[in-house]
């Protein structure tokens, strides 16, 4: 089952609504469960509210496959260019400029969104639900992946696995290099990374460009946490469709010693 309800944001002084995943087992026994956190919320579960229609189906598939772990997704601010605010931890660089073909003072806000979900949103889960409160993990796509990554850097001792689907990077790019390499991810347990050979399908040299950046990061991850998986997804796309498909996969990698 799928519960929503909105919580206050502090530092945006705002409502945000909330969207939790209980696995079907969860009222049959007093048994505590791992939380993954997700960005983009209302394209988690199910089609209804998502976003172009199309969503992650994740409830049905967690039910189907009686997965037992909580999903905690976290909706997006519609607003403007909010979400480009919230994911990118720093405003948007130069190699942001270079890739949208114009100057871009959005970003900036990553920060203070982590910290809303480490200090707002995750003590209220872990006090609302049975969770195991040291097997904290979360998973974004695009932006989302960027702002997962900044997490696994910032409160590694809280997020240790993390899955960044068709990361955003660029638009930090040059900031994000810097921080993970001088962070210590000694706590990180796992790290999942993927793109799509058509992610930008009308510009092949682009998609090639934003390939490299993207595993650039990845090498420094890899030489820094013990357990990391980099996938190429063939004829994978930037869009909801194509990480549906990917997504039982990045799951079963997560998660597949609980």
């Amino acid at each position: 089952m799928v519960e929503k309800f909105h919580v206050y944001m502090s530092s945006f002084n705002q409502e945000r609504m909330i969207r939790v995943y209980l696995p079907l087992s969860y009222h049959e026994s007093n048994k505590r469960y791992p939380v993954l956190y997700m960005h983009d919320g209302q394209n988690v579960f199910e089609d209804e509210e998502a976003i172009k229609g199309v969503s992650l189906s994740l409830k049905d598939y967690l039910d189907k496959n009686r997965v037992e772990l909580i999903v905690v997704a976290i909706d997006l601010n519609p607003e403007g260019e909010e979400r480009i605010n919230e994911y990118c931890p720093w405003v948007n660089g130069a190699i942001a400029e270079k890739i949208i073909g114009h100057p871009s003072s959005s970003g900036g806000k990553g920060e203070q969104y982590l910290d809303f979900i480490v200090n707002e949103l995750k003590p209220l889960i872990d006090d609302k639900y049975r969770t195991l409160k040291e097997h904290t993990s979360m998973a974004g796509f695009s932006l989302g992946g960027l702002i997962s990554t900044y997490a696994a850097c910032t409160y590694p001792h809280i997020f240790k696995r993390i899955a960044a689907i068709s990361p955003g990077y660029y638009r930090n790019q040059e900031e994000l290099e810097v921080f993970v390499r001088n962070s210590d991810l000694s706590a990180v347990e796992r790290f999942y990374m993927d793109f799509g050979t058509h992610e930008v399908s009308d510009d092949k040299e682009l998609n090639i460009q934003l390939t490299e950046m993207i595993q650039s990061i990845y090498e420094i991850l890899n030489s820094r946490i013990e357990d990391t998986r980099y996938q190429t997804i063939k004829d994978g796309e930037h869009n909801y469709t194509s990480f549906k498909k990917r997504f039982p996969e990045v799951l079963s990698y997560l998660f597949s010693d609980r």
